[in-house]
């Protein structure tokens, strides 16, 4: 006998692993939206798009969600930063390098015209001349940037910080190009510098190669110049897409200032770029990949709208940021199925919006996944399908929540299985249960004790093995739901109970009544009938029109088909007979004509003469109605209820169980 399995509790830290996602609570999430649409791939993206709650209760955010977040991301980013910022950082920068030198000019001076100055090759005369040249410096960014290129500074701290503007400027400007190139920028030696002409000539001629239907050798190029690259592309088209989404970025940013700030910035990079063959090279690069890449937003700038200045390299921060917003909800946006959505990365989701959203999209991915591993639904060439044992458990599901509001104390026992101690054998067993007529199926029994303890003797045999023998008292009947699919049904509130009851009555019989036959029509304009593998996707049709008398005439041949001593048609409608078929063609009146009336009424006879009642359950309480049903009552002697959508699962349900239980009674 095998050891018993033990079993450790401890307190939970944060690291173990909690499973949230049920399939049966996310198969309960959509059963409403499968049941009324018929469209299990649909239910599953409005499942996507409108979020759930796990089976810890907390919200799992969905696609609209989410979207919402990055708008309000990107909304508040914009109401919060000025992109003016960008060249005030630089005239600020540049104003600081000018005070620190007149002043360094100024000192040296004093001290030449007192003869303590320690530097010969600066006279007072120089020192005056350089003094001059910082009182007549232009006022444009750009041209000071020239101006101050070309000057022999005298202080050593206004140099040093032109010099680290420089460095800065040649980095942020050449971000767009790949982080590997902006930080090998700063004090680039010329063999550095031509290196990087090199590789920007070769991605220019790749981009040639590509148009011209030439493949370009991305292997080498990585090879040679991949320390530009630390993002590691997989192959040309990922890297001359991070290298187009950067350069429009810079592109977005200049388009999102004035045209005097733009005109100025532009002039500040002209000066700062003063290698014509890199220029040339970083030019060529922009104009290929913007038409390699039309779609990108080269020149849609952003509505900066608040006070905070942000330098170039939170400009291009920023510009970054909305970019991977505006790329991720266009991801959110195309994802139609949890499939695609697999495309989209937590961790970007995580860095934009928070670990929340991370969470709800790491759900949202695994939703289908959870489905198919608890054999619900199956992938079939990326549409998703219901399986069988998933039909079963939206049965299972609608028909305990159709019994969940019936009073115990007066149905009681209406869920638990009534099999004759005396009755015809199934061939069918079950777990024993406390109660339960002891007709142990010694085969089964033994079996399990076998799978529990293994090969050997002696068999040891406990309680939680006995299996016994199911019987059934010989009342098996047949019976045909008529359900009405016409667009009255939906537009009146009525088509979702009606199918969870055609679902439900399925389940009860198929499940506690094997022997019994259940067929289902639809009917609207025309009837047909409906298979119970069909049942899920059946859905109301776009057509008015109440065939009774084509319903009742298949329902008369399936029952034809499956004789047995108790026969019975239940029919769900909430509308009088305005359609029958004349020469196989339907014919439709509103209000009724007395010929479709007539034509009903003689099915009605026919299934009369058959021994077959008909058991009406109205879902309108209109007049015209309440008259026809209450003819057809008469003629067959059957039954009619008024109920509405709340309770008709009930009052269907219970009268089934209830004649079945006066048949038993009967034998």
């Amino acid at each position: 006998m095998p050891a018993p399995r033990r079993f450790r509790y401890s307190a939970w830290d944060g690291t173990q692993v909690v499973t949230d996602l049920d399939a049966d609570d996310l198969l309960g999430e959509i059963v409403d939206d499968v049941l009324y649409n018929g469209d299990l791939n649909a239910a599953l993206r409005r499942l996507l798009r409108e979020g759930f709650d796990d089976a810890a209760g907390d919200r799992v955010e969905g696609l609209r969600d989410l979207m919402e977040r990055l708008r309000r991301a990107r909304r508040e980013l914009l109401d919060r930063y000025d992109s003016s910022g960008v060249l005030a950082d630089i005239e600020d920068r540049l104003d600081e390098v000018v005070r620190a030198e007149t002043e360094g000019i100024e000192r040296a001076l004093r001290a030449a015209e007192s003869g303590a100055g320690s530097d010969p090759a600066r006279d007072a005369d120089s020192l005056r001349s350089g003094l001059e040249d910082m009182h007549m410096l232009p006022d444009g960014a750009g041209d000071r940037i020239r101006a101050l290129r070309g000057h022999d500074f005298v202080d050593a701290e206004a140099e040093r910080k032109f010099e680290e503007l420089m460095d800065d400027l040649r980095e942020q400007a050449m971000q767009q190009f790949g982080q590997g190139l902006t930080e090998g920028l700063r004090d680039m030696s010329p063999e550095q510098l031509a290196r990087t002409k090199d590789m920007m000539a070769e991605l220019n001629q790749m981009l040639r190669d590509r148009a011209e239907g030439r493949e370009p050798d991305f292997d080498g190029f990585m090879d040679r110049y991949g320390d530009f690259f630390p993002e590691n592309p997989r192959n040309l088209d990922e890297l001359l897409r991070n290298l187009a989404q950067r350069m429009a970025q810079m592109q977005a940013l200049m388009a999102s200032m004035s045209d005097e700030q733009r005109a100025e910035l532009e002039s500040v990079l002209d000066a700062m770029m003063d290698d014509m063959d890199l220029r040339w090279q970083a030019d060529e690069l922009g104009r290929q990949l913007r038409e390699a890449f039309p779609t990108l937003p080269w020149d849609q700038g952003m509505d900066f709208r608040g006070t905070d200045p942000f330098d170039m390299a939170g400009g291009m921060a920023a510009m970054d940021a909305l970019g991977r917003m505006s790329e991720l909800e266009r991801f959110l946006a195309d994802a139609t199925n949890p499939a695609l959505l697999a495309e989209v990365d937590p961790a970007e989701v995580r860095d934009l919006l928070g670990e929340d959203s991370e969470r709800s999209l790491r759900q949202l991915q695994q939703l289908a996944r959870r489905l198919e591993d608890a054999g619900l639904v199956r992938n079939e060439d990326g549409r998703f399908e219901l399986t069988p044992a998933g039909l079963r458990r939206i049965g299972q599901r609608t028909l305990r929540e159709l019994f969940a509001d019936l009073e115990r104390d007066r149905f009681g026992e209406h869920m638990q299985r009534d099999r004759g101690v005396l009755g015809e054998p199934t061939y069918q067993s079950r777990a024993y249960e406390f109660g339960d007529p002891f007709l142990l199926d010694v085969g089964a029994t033994i079996r399990n004790a076998l799978v529990r303890g293994g090969a050997g003797t002696p068999v040891r045999i406990t309680p939680e093995d006995f299996e016994i023998t199911e019987t059934e008292r010989l009342t098996r009947t047949s019976t045909v739901l008529l359900l009405d699919l016409s667009l009255s049904m939906p537009m009146r509130d009525n088509f979702l109970a009606a199918k969870k009851v055609a679902v439900a009555l399925h389940t009860l019989i198929s499940s506690r009544f094997p022997r019994d036959y259940l067929g289902i029509v639809g009917f609207s304009e025309v009837a047909r009938e409906i298979s119970p593998a069909e049942l899920p996707k059946a859905s109301y049709d776009f057509v008015y029109g109440t065939n009774m008398q084509h319903a009742f005439l298949l329902a008369r041949r399936m029952l034809d088909r499956h004789p047995s001593p108790t026969r019975q048609v239940v029919m769900i409608t909430d509308g009088e007979p305005t359609a029958h078929l004349e020469s196989g063609v339907p014919y439709f009146s509103y209000p009724p004509a007395p010929r479709t009336i007539e034509e009903t009424l003689k099915e009605v006879v026919r299934l009369t003469r058959a021994d077959v009642r008909i058991n009406t359950f109205m879902l309108d309480e209109s007049p015209a109605l309440r008259r026809f049903v209450e003819r057809m009552t008469e003629m067959n002697h059957g039954r009619a209820f008024f109920t509405t959508p709340e309770t008709l699962g009930q009052f269907v349900l219970v009268d089934f169980l209830e004649h079945k239980r006066r048949l038993r009674r009967a034998v």
